[in-house]
């Protein structure tokens, strides 16, 4: 018996992950240059969007559980680009916030975007297609994280 639905071809799944590593692949020459991986520079935009932010709020933002955050927070602290403190007001929450070195990376990092854009313009795909679908993506993960 053959079973359409589980056929690989057929998945929604398989295209979006697969795009996600290809994507992260590309985005690595340029955060070897940072000494970082791409969870860190995951986390380091969101502190540079908002710098002081609790493990929680990073948590969220990232869509990923506090276990998951927690070790990759300790790396980044050892590697000087955060530091994480127990908040005074709530002993319970540790807050995060940036170094001057985890500062100092944005100004180098503010580049990668620009290039993927081009690289990805190199091929047929055009920008607003390329829009379209971050925005239909966004649709997604804000439906599926009800």
């Amino acid at each position: 018996m053959e079973y359409e639905q589980l056929k690989l071809e057929n998945q929604l799944c398989f295209p979006v992950y697969a795009a996600s590593r290809l994507i992260t692949r590309e985005y690595q020459p340029f955060l070897d240059r940072l000494e970082i991986t791409y969870p860190q520079y995951l986390v380091l935009m969101v502190l540079w969007e908002t710098n002081g932010l609790t493990v929680n709020d990073i948590a969220r933002k990232l869509l990923l559980n506090t276990n998951t955050i927690t070790p990759l927070l300790k790396r980044m602290e050892q590697q000087a680009l955060i530091t994480r403190e127990r908040s005074k007001k709530d002993e319970r929450k540790v807050l995060v916030k940036l170094t001057s070195k985890g500062r100092d990376l944005q100004e180098q990092a503010a580049q990668i975007p620009e290039a993927l854009e081009k690289r990805l313009l190199d091929s047929q795909l055009e920008i607003d297609d390329l829009v379209k679908l971050k925005e239909r993506l966004n649709d997604v993960i804000e439906f599926l994280s009800k």
